[in-house]
């Protein structure tokens, strides 16, 4: 987990060309070719491939409708699970799991844990600093970069990697990271941060999660997770 210390990313062939002068000599030949190549008009032909064209576009709406509304009732129910938390006095907001407890520790402007495996916790840091933006400092990642390193130089940290760099507009700027860390302490953990810049305060968010091969972390946990992750922003200034 980083602290503000570490500031020192449908082939359709045409109608079968039938002759309507048949090789044949017989008459009654030519009547039944006549007779089949106007069963098969090209009209008709037509409105059958319409019709299957519908059908089939019909089956892709459907599906991709299904497969959409099972998205937003995802994200729907995940909302439902989370609270907005609104720091008036050091002037920022986020989100978080309303089934989460508010804790005390020592460093952290505010810390919430899982109440089943408190292991599992969203913490926010604010520092003062001398610098008016993250841009400032430098880009995600450097940033990152810098993230890392710290990382890897704590002394119960086993192996660190970053997975993903970025950043998205706020108030300001907002610089986000996710990496994993396996350490002593806990075992192989996923860690999603957060980063900006306001009125003189570094704001720093960490969520950590338990990743490890036989617990892994599920789809719909990581979309909460990431929802708290993107909501983390500055009051607007008054």
């Amino acid at each position: 987990m980083w602290s503000s210390s570490f500031l020192a990313s449908p082939h359709l062939s045409s109608p079968p060309r039938l002759s309507l002068f048949s090789s044949s000599s017989s008459a009654h030949q030519k009547v039944q070719t006549i007779l089949c190549f106007t069963q098969n008009h090209p009209s008709t032909i037509g409105i059958n491939v319409s019709k299957r064209h519908l059908n089939i576009s019909i089956l892709t709406l459907l599906f991709n409708g299904g497969f959409l509304l099972d998205k937003a009732k995802s994200i729907s129910e995940s909302e439902d699970l989370l609270q907005t938390y609104t720091d008036s006095k050091d002037g920022f907001t986020l989100l978080v799991p309303s089934s989460w407890i508010k804790v005390e520790k020592a460093g952290a402007t505010v810390l919430f844990e899982e109440p089943d495996k408190r292991s599992n916790n969203i913490g926010v840091v604010v520092s003062p600093v001398r610098i008016k933006s993250l841009e400032d400092f430098g880009s995600p990642q450097f940033v990152a970069d810098k993230l890392i390193n710290a990382e890897k130089r704590k002394e119960s940290t086993k192996e660190a990697e970053v997975v993903s760099v970025g950043e998205r507009s706020g108030q300001g700027q907002v610089y986000e990271f996710e990496y994993i860390i396996d350490s002593t302490r806990g075992g192989i953990k996923r860690i999603f941060s957060a980063a900006f810049v306001s009125s003189k305060k570094l704001y720093l968010l960490n969520v950590v999660h338990s990743d490890s091969p036989e617990n892994p972390l599920d789809s719909s946990t990581r979309l909460l997770l990431e929802q708290v992750l993107h909501s983390f922003d500055a009051l607007p200034l008054t």
